[in-house]
């Protein structure tokens, strides 16, 4: 029976854990938008960026040029949202920190889902006139002013000051997926208007490394494209990658990541993932059965003379079959009921055991590595179905399994039978 009981054990708690594993992909896709399409600039080598050997300006990327042609030829978008990233220091008095400078218009608010904490986020008129507000992530607030409310305070970079009108809210950070999208993390964001970025920093980026500077020309890092309705997104992105074509020679230099193409490969690969991890569980109980069959066969000969003694009283060779067959029904029966009950226990069992990683591996700190965050937001889910499935399928091997066993004892001559010791 304990076969049985870690058969169906096994097939319940991986196929939840599968199916914890698939949906928080997916629901790192559907962050990205079911209905958006992303496209971001992409840093090709070197020698085949632009600019020469010799002034060591390497021009690549999305273009103004390419957020215009996208507004005017996509008529299925309800919304183009360009961003400009790069990394500077800021600094407030002697505080300084290494922040990731956002240029953005008011929409990139609900696209992140981002939510205010205190004052707010950049509006039109920041944006039409071209203001020096910045809005800071919740940690860039604490890093700069410490317990202080930034609202209404001044951050310096290059010399110039640009005043804070909001702090948001924390943001947790979003993992990598697959080669499509990098991790982002909020933490060190400072928001400003595209606007003001573009006028007062350029376009020219100097990137120093080691003693040497690199400057790089890029105008965007991503535009992002709301579309109309689900239906039209393939079609839509197929026509992004024709019009992009139009402006560049090399299609290095952006990658076009549709989140619905990427959501139907993680539903894909959870189907593949719940017949491989079922059919590994499945083992297991195809091993309890043989167990069972083993264990009824040992029986036969233990009971060789009650059988010849119930023989002799009239029983007939299909009461025996029955009789025996019962016993193993009952015992695959008995181990499917444990088992679904333990089956069920796979989402507390495993909440624990993420608790006790956290204290005793990361000393209460949080899981600081990729793998670490994904064990930690990991939710186990007990697939339904599988219940049924997996009781069904024990009770099923245990016929299977009992039947030889119980022929066995109907075959036996009652006379041999009784003269057993």
């Amino acid at each position: 029976m304990l076969g049985i009981v870690f058969g169906v054990f096994s097939v319940i708690a991986m196929l939840a854990i599968g199916r914890g594993a698939s949906q928080q992909a997916q629901d790192q896709v559907l962050r990205l938008g079911a209905t958006n399409i992303i496209v971001r600039s992409v840093k090709p080598p070197q020698e085949s960026a632009g600019g020469s050997g010799n002034s060591r300006v390497l021009e690549y990327g999305l273009k103004h040029k390419d957020l215009t042609l996208l507004q005017r030829t996509i008529p299925t978008a309800e919304a183009v949202i360009p961003v400009r990233e790069i990394k500077k220091e800021v600094r407030n008095s002697y505080r300084t920190l290494n922040a990731r400078l956002v240029g953005c218009t008011p929409t990139y608010q609900e696209l992140n889902q981002l939510k205010t904490a205190n004052g707010r986020f950049l509006n039109e008129r920041d944006m039409k006139e071209k203001r020096t507000s910045v809005v800071l992530a919740a940690e860039a607030a604490v890093s700069l002013f410490g317990q202080e409310d930034p609202v209404g305070r001044s951050v310096l970079y290059q010399d110039r000051f640009y005043k804070v009108v909001g702090v948001m809210q924390p943001r947790e950070a979003t993992a990598a997926i697959g080669g499509s999208i990098a991790a982002q993390d909020y933490a060190s964001d400072v928001y400003l208007p595209l606007s003001t970025m573009r006028q007062r920093m350029g376009d020219l980026n100097m990137v120093r490394t080691r003693g040497s500077s690199t400057s790089e020309r890029i105008e965007l890092s991503q535009i992002t494209l709301r579309i109309r309705s689900q239906e039209e997104v393939l079609a839509t992105a197929d026509t992004i990658r024709e019009s992009l074509a139009l402006n560049h020679d090399n299609d290095l230099e952006y990658s076009v990541v549709v989140p619905l193409e990427l959501l139907r490969q993680a539903q894909q690969l959870r189907d593949i993932f719940s017949v491989v991890l079922g059919s590994i569980a499945a083992i297991s109980l195809v091993v309890g059965g043989i167990g069972i069959m083993n264990i009824m066969l040992a029986t036969v000969t233990e009971r060789t003379r009650e059988i010849g003694i119930r023989r002799a009283l009239g029983a007939k060779q299909r009461d025996i079959t029955w009789q025996f067959l019962t016993e193993t029904v009952v015992l695959s029966g008995s181990g499917g009921i444990v088992g679904i009950v333990l089956g069920l226990l796979t989402s507390p069992a495993f909440r624990v055991i993420q608790i006790a990683s956290d204290r005793f591996i990361f000393d209460g700190q949080g899981a600081t590595s990729e793998f670490g965050r994904m064990f930690a937001e990991m939710r186990p889910e007990p697939v339904p179905s599988s219940l049924p499935i997996a009781f069904c399928i024990a009770v099923g091997i245990g016929i299977i399994f009992g039947i030889y066993p119980a022929r066995a004892a109907a075959s036996l001559d009652p006379i041999e039978a009784l003269r057993h010791e």
